[in-house]
């Protein structure tokens, strides 16, 4: 974990003219981003310009609120705690950004520290996004006994130069922690190569997967597509055009089946709503009804932290 960045504001900065204060907004749990029409967005880069996910955690420390800024460069979500100091203090983290601010200070003052210092933050937030994405790729083992997150389970790599096709020892479209998937190639293999290989069947899993869900998704609704395609896009985990043509992007096959339905059905609604209004959240809850849940639990992976082969 990378050591903690931060950075103080207003330092001796006199205190405001007394005024009644309202108190912080309580933070709302479904709160999101909103990227354009029929895409869900989610940076799988550090490239400035990128967007660079805050989502609010799971649990927030004692006496700590969650609250968003909309920046110049994006929304920015931090965890914002009061206390005694005489200055606003910004700390990024692998947790994300940290607001520490003395009481005093109006949540005015506080968006608008945020607001002058985004630049700061987001260059920090993509350093650490670099960092997880050097250290998840320094994790993987391409060889025997390496495992991978495939559908929500973790599965170990084996290989054996004696076949011409891999294998998979667990059910197909419902792993278990443990299944063998078993590469066609010598035991000495070439990380690079034991990568490629491992690629080419999680994309080949992800085109069979992703297809029958689809199908799935738009005979129960009476919709069609012209055609639909997996992607290795660098930016987004679906989309849907204006022409009705949908995008997939296979590493959701590293993700449970819930999660992978979340996407297929978000992208399935924007044929009828190519949007992200109400009427579209209406629309995703017919089509698949408690989808919070998943998109929740997608909205707290940082995609850049996964093994991007």
């Amino acid at each position: 974990m990378g050591a903690a960045e931060q950075l103080d504001l207003f330092g001796d900065l006199p205190p405001p003219e007394p005024a009644r204060q309202a108190p912080d907004p309580k933070p709302s749990p479904g709160a999101r981003q909103t990227p354009s029409a029929g895409r869900i967005d989610a940076p799988l880069s550090n490239t400035p310009g990128h967007i660079i996910p805050t989502p609010m955690p799971a649990a927030l420390p004692p006496n700590a609120r969650w609250r968003e800024v909309a920046t110049a460069q994006q929304t920015i979500g931090f965890v914002l705690r009061r206390s005694r100091r005489k200055s606003i203090g910004l700390t990024v983290d692998d947790a994300g950004l940290q607001v520490t601010a003395p009481n005093w200070v109006t949540l005015a003052q506080i968006d608008s520290a945020v607001k002058e210092k985004a630049a700061w933050v987001l260059a920090k937030l993509r350093a650490r996004q670099a960092r997880q994405a050097q250290q998840a790729m320094a994790n993987m083992q391409w060889g025997p006994g390496g495992t991978l997150a495939y559908m929500g389970a973790r599965i170990t790599l084996a290989l054996d130069g004696a076949r011409s096709t891999p294998a998979f020892s667990g059910e197909p479209f419902a792993p278990s922690d443990g299944d063998l998937l078993t590469l066609p190639l010598p035991s000495d293999a070439d990380p690079g190569r034991v990568r490629d290989s491992a690629q080419a069947w999680l994309q080949q899993q992800a085109h069979a997967w992703f297809g029958q869900r689809l199908r799935h998704f738009l005979d129960r609704n009476g919709l069609s597509v012209k055609r639909w395609r997996i992607s290795s896009a660098a930016t987004r985990w679906g989309s849907c055009s204006s022409d009705g043509n949908i995008m997939l992007n296979w590493r959701l096959i590293h993700f449970a089946p819930d999660i992978i339905d979340y996407v297929v059905a978000h992208e399935v609604a924007h044929l009828r709503q190519l949007n992200h209004s109400s009427a579209f959240w209406q629309e995703v809850g017919r089509i698949l009804p408690g989808f919070e849940k998943a998109r929740d639990k997608l909205k707290q992976h940082d995609p850049a932290s996964l093994p991007l082969i």
